[in-house]
């Protein structure tokens, strides 16, 4: 416990002595006034598509592709008003999706959403009944083309083994560039508060989320999904690609492991994941969640599918966001799971009503992506949750609370020694 303490603490002291306008490779500053150049694709349909530019790459700069929606390309507002904006990170195997950008529009947002590949997926395709672009439809990487000037592919020998010298060829470098130069356009863009935005991505788009969190602090609101970091540890599925760098793996651990730089993160985060999600594990999620300084929220489902669509799907990243950037109810905030004799009590604030709660738990070893979760009803009575003591050996746990929209949020997961 000691140990975990002062790394955590030392991590905290380095991030914090980082000067304001730059931070490992990125030159904050930069990324967050220069508004990049673009040109619009296509215009045509509810959700328009757009080049912008990027940081150089094999010797020249580099485009990014993007797809950018909002109330006014959907035809459901009139020119002059104006909107929060929000940006979309995918994960890996991922592109721009123009059905999220949709999705974001629809709730009445100026959304974007770029590839982070250096592709350009196809046009998007609408259902001739909702109007909807159809799900999944650049799923397939035969649906995207190599962009003649787009920067690094988002392959392992780019997110690891190009660590060292250079930085223009490393992909979380281009990464979390792309990201804030997206923001930075969109917060340029008439119909957009640039004072009201929020981020969130999925999988490598919410380890690429932490990192841009910790890094622009002009978001209100970031919603990382699965990603986390702390992959150089425990049986996160990226440890054996970062222990194969050698004498470099200290280097990619310094600058692009969120782990590193989350201790600066500010900006109001919350983090989403599952019990067993193979490719960000609980260990390193929680520690994620522990180093960062501000106000930090918490969702963790009981073996919670892994992917796009399943990482769009909470309504909670919604709510949260709303709740930064529109006036919406926050999410009930739960405080620490305390045990109290043979019972466990949380005390919880909320703007809302809570209408369910329980105790979630693991009595298996192995594995963590192999374990089977057991539940339990806990009682609600004001604002004090009460529910059973986790049997003697438990080994993982917590509290989740879920009110009156079936939003549901945790309690940080209690991970005791096994």
């Amino acid at each position: 416990m000691k140990s975990c303490f002062h790394a955590a603490f030392a991590l905290a002291v380095c991030a914090s002595s980082l000067p304001a306008g730059q931070a490992g490779p990125w030159n904050l500053d930069a990324l967050k006034k220069n508004v990049p150049a673009m040109r619009w694709l296509k215009q045509e349909g509810p959700v328009h598509s757009l080049i912008y530019t990027g940081e150089v790459f094999e010797g020249h700069p580099t485009d990014v592709f993007a797809f950018y929606a909002s109330p006014l390309t959907l035809g459901e507002a009139q020119p002059g008003a104006k909107f929060p904006g929000v940006v979309l990170i995918h994960g890996g195997g991922g592109t721009a999706f123009a059905e999220w950008a949709w999705l974001w529009a629809k709730r009445g947002y100026a959304a974007i959403a770029m590839d982070l590949a250096g592709c350009q997926p196809i046009d998007p395709l609408y259902d001739p009944k909702t109007g909807a672009p159809v799900l999944n439809q650049t799923a397939k990487p035969d649906t995207r083309k190599r962009l003649p000037n787009g920067g690094p592919d988002h392959g392992h020998p780019q997110k690891f083994d190009s660590i060292g010298g250079d930085v223009s060829d490393d992909w979380p470098f281009h990464a979390v560039a792309s990201v804030m130069r997206a923001h930075t356009l969109l917060r340029s863009f008439h119909e957009v508060d640039a004072d009201h935005t929020a981020v969130t991505g999925i999988s490598w788009g919410g380890y690429t989320t932490c990192l841009v969190a910790s890094l622009d602090d002009r978001f209100k609101a970031a919603v990382p999904v699965y990603g986390c970091g702390f992959l150089h540890e425990g049986e996160s599925v990226q440890k054996p690609g970062i222990d194969k760098l050698g004498e470099r793996r200290a280097l990619w651990v310094k600058e692009y492991d969120p782990g590193s730089l989350l201790p600066r993160c500010h900006v109001p985060i919350l983090f989403v994941n599952g019990t067993n999600d193979v490719h960000y594990v609980l260990d390193s999620y929680m520690k994620s969640y522990n180093v960062v300084p501000g106000e930090k929220h918490i969702r963790i489902q009981v073996k919670m599918p892994h992917g796009h669509p399943p990482g769009w799907a909470p309504q909670e990243i919604g709510l949260f966001i709303d709740s930064k950037c529109r006036g919406g109810k926050p999410l009930p905030v739960p405080g620490a799971a305390v045990v109290k004799g043979d019972r466990v009590e949380v005390t919880c604030e909320s703007a809302t009503t809570l209408t369910k709660a329980e105790l979630n738990f693991t009595t298996d070893t192995g594995l963590r992506s192999k374990r089977e979760w057991k539940t339990m009803p806990a009682t609600i009575r004001g604002g004090i949750i009460t529910a059973p003591k986790p049997p003697a050996d438990a080994n993982t746990w917590y509290v989740s609370i879920t009110d009156e929209r079936d939003a549901m949020v945790s309690t940080p997961v209690v991970l005791e020694k096994e």
